[in-house]
């Protein structure tokens, strides 16, 4: 007889389903998200490669640490020509998607030279391109849709608008709506998500956080826990669940049960977290994309949106050797071709 909760469809649920999501015993949640995952999505985990091509950014987002107002972080903005280096060095270790993932500085200038590195990288290479930039015009986002890109990751963070109006100075979450609406009018395969435990986070909250997901018909759905770097005004601020961390991975599994055919990848906080196994347990508990770090070597201490970010001294190589090997460690295989969206529009 089917399992009721992982048979439900998406639309059977509301807070309160959600919320009794969290009431079962742990290892049930996770058993019954990984049979969900593994029904609508298979065994495949899919490599998509990140690089971080520039940490200059026009927001002061407060708990993260490349916000403009950081006058203790190393600018940086790598060359397009190193970047279709590291784009093409991905082909060969099954990465078939390259993110290409910023601070956020909306000038013509720089709208102009996205657009045609996603060109060069379409043109140059088989890679699938995901672009990570922040809010943009429609006009922005078409310009790029035009040049080949094929998926844009913009997280709302939470769904509570008096907690993202007091963590984002900068816009509201109207904007941040709008701009994820104007993505899918363009045809673009859209992702989104939040943080998991920002201070002020309700259970209410969290459950929104996932229902909101759900109903913008996400294609990838990217959380993790919220860690704020020393040197913002949310320094030191205990997670809001700083006393059940379990709840970081429950929250995964609730969202793979309310959300099955949305791409879920296994992000670098939980590993920030639970070193060297937070994103294998993620994996094992509703995920199936796993993101190692493609940005070379020499700028990545320059990119720490949080402390204890791991893989900073390590280069492009090692890490897509160790994203491998820990997705066989777990029995699962590595996802063949671009891993586009499953859902038909």
């Amino acid at each position: 007889m089917p399992d009721p909760i992982v048979s439900a469809a998406p639309d059977a649920f509301d807070r309160d389903a959600v919320k009794a999501l969290f009431a079962l015993p742990r290892e049930e949640l996770f058993a019954r998200a990984d049979a969900v995952r593994q029904q609508h999505m298979g065994d495949e985990v899919f490599l998509r490669g990140i690089v971080e091509f520039s940490n200059i950014c026009a927001n002061d987002c407060i708990y993260c640490g490349i916000r403009k107002s950081n006058k203790g972080v190393r600018r940086y903005h790598i060359e397009d020509d190193e970047i279709l280096e590291v784009a093409k060095r991905m082909q060969g270790w099954q990465q078939t998607t390259i993110v290409l993932q910023s601070g956020e500085v909306a000038t013509e200038k720089e709208d102009a030279r996205i657009a045609a590195l996603i060109a060069r990288i379409k043109t140059e290479t088989t890679l699938a391109v995901t672009v990570s930039a922040g809010n943009r015009r429609r006009e922005v986002y078409a310009r790029w849709r035009e040049a080949g890109m094929d998926r844009y990751l913009l997280r709302f963070e939470t769904s509570d608008r008096e907690l993202f109006a007091y963590l984002h100075p900068d816009c509201t979450l109207d904007d941040r709506l709008r701009c994820l609406m104007d993505l899918r009018s363009l045809g673009v395969q859209v992702g989104s998500g939040f943080m998991i435990g920002v201070p002020g986070e309700t259970l209410d909250i969290l459950a929104d956080n996932i229902l909101l997901c759900r109903r913008l018909d996400l294609d990838m759905i990217g959380i993790g826990p919220f860690i704020a770097h020393p040197d913002t005004p949310l320094g030191g601020r205990a997670n809001a669940y700083a006393g059940d961390t379990d709840m970081f991975f429950a929250a995964v599994a609730a969202l793979r049960i309310v959300n099955p055919r949305s791409h879920i990848p296994a992000t670098t906080a939980f590993d920030a977290v639970f070193p060297n196994a937070g994103r294998d347990l993620v994996l094992q508990r509703g995920a199936n994309v796993f993101m190692p770090n493609a940005t070379p070597g020499r700028f990545r201490r320059n990119y720490m949106l949080y402390p204890d970010k791991p893989c900073v001294d390590e280069d492009d190589t090692q890490c897509s050797g160790c994203a491998a090997a820990r997705v066989w460690s777990i029995g699962r295989m590595i996802g063949v071709g671009p891993g586009h969206s499953i859902k038909t529009r």
